[in-house]
């Protein structure tokens, strides 16, 4: 007898792969057991969406902390960890496959670590380590701007940037200390081309940590058909992204004509910081962007589908295979969810959607979480081999 989607979600090991809630911790002093607020994720929403772990990204936003990437880097690591030493009985670190399955046995929210951005490591394969040492288990080789090692999807058009034609010879060195290590190599956010040279260069599964179909919504930050079969070829797993500019055409399209306007906004909500020299929070812009849209658009733009969501996995699936695909959310790194989803809380939702376009309880496991617990071990299993 089919087990109904409720008792399916309930006994997996639930895995998001990544989430932007670390500069909440710092930039606005919140704790993980407060309410959420305008967040997506909590101590109470894990909980009643049954998510046993997340990989909180650690990002250092590229022009707000030029020349002090490691500085916020380090800053906001520290912020998980004031989070884990305030809440030793309900949160733990994570920093093997084997943890988040004790940590799901004894009923605690496990934390791992993923550094957003290649230019966090300022070009210094000494930083790799030490973040490593620190319990980053992957890390994004760039974010939406070109490093210089590694050219990103976010700025290919713009001509003022120095592009490499995908990685560069140091940054061949970053994946292959990457590989020794047992850290995940993670390929959301690069360039096609930096993609191709991560494939040839690496000797262990790779990740893409939250990124959706090309196919479906052609933005450069989705990945090609012929990327997802070549993840797959690699044994590796692709993550797919909860936003709906990359999820939904009709989302993205509405959302981005009115860029402009919200730009203007931008900057006068920042001119307190700009007066005091201060780094512009990222909470500051996503305030901006959540009281537009409530404000102006959400009328005549009405949230992108829980559909559109559910397509892109199942497409994610069909190309890969059921054994390469996983959830990877952007929780807290974007203002809007689709339609039916409002927090972690929610997550249950997918799995019953998927039941019902016919996923069996085991390959919901597998996409639910099994499927990066196997590539986090492969990854680790290689270093050991090094």
């Amino acid at each position: 007898m089919m087990q109904n989607p409720e008792e399916i979600h309930a006994a997996a090991v639930v895995i998001d792969g990544h989430a932007d809630t670390p500069q909440r911790f710092v930039d606005e002093g919140w704790n993980f057991s407060d309410p959420l607020g305008a967040g997506m994720l909590n101590l109470e929403s894990v909980r009643t969406g049954n998510l046993a772990a997340e990989f909180f990204a650690i990002w250092a936003e590229p022009t707000e902390w030029r020349g002090r990437y490691a500085h916020r880097t380090l800053q906001l690591i520290d912020g998980v960890y004031e989070q884990l030493r305030r809440h030793p009985s309900t949160m733990r670190l994570g920093l093997a496959p084997e943890d988040i399955l004790q940590a799901h046995k004894d009923k605690v929210f496990c934390v791992l670590l993923g550094i957003e951005g290649g230019h966090s490591i300022e070009a210094n394969l000494g930083l790799l380590r030490m973040y490593h040492r620190l319990g980053v288990r992957y890390m994004t080789l760039t974010w939406s701007n070109t490093n210089e090692w590694a050219d990103s999807s976010g700025d290919m058009g713009d001509e003022t940037v120095t592009h490499h034609g995908g990685l560069t010879g140091f940054g061949r060195e970053v994946v292959r200390e990457m590989n020794r290590l047992g850290m995940m190599v993670d390929v959301s956010h690069v360039a096609d081309t930096t993609f191709w040279d991560v494939l040839k260069t690496t000797h262990a599964p790779v990740i893409a940590s939250h990124s959706s179909a090309r196919a479906l919504t052609d933005v450069a930050r989705n990945l090609t058909d012929e990327q997802l079969l070549a993840i797959a070829t690699n044994d590796g797993v692709v993550m797919v992204n909860f936003y709906p500019a990359f999820i939904d055409d009709r989302w993205r399209e509405g959302w981005a004509a009115t860029r402009a306007e919200r730009e203007s906004l931008y900057t006068a909500a920042a001119e307190g910081f700009r007066e005091r020299g201060e780094a512009v929070p990222y909470d500051v812009p996503l305030t901006v962007d959540r009281a537009f849209y409530a404000e102006r658009l959400r009328e005549t733009l009405p949230r992108a589908p829980f559909r559109s969501l559910i397509d892109h996995i199942d497409h994610v699936a069909q190309v890969a295979g059921i054994e390469h695909v996983g959830l990877g959310s952007d929780f807290d790194g974007f203002p809007i969810l689709p339609e039916g989803l409002e927090s972690a809380a929610d997550l249950p939702k997918i799995t019953s959607a998927l039941a019902e376009r016919g996923y069996t309880a085991g390959q919901l496991k597998k996409l639910l979480g099994g499927n990066l617990l196997r590539v986090f071990g492969q990854v680790q299993a290689h270093a050991t081999r090094e």
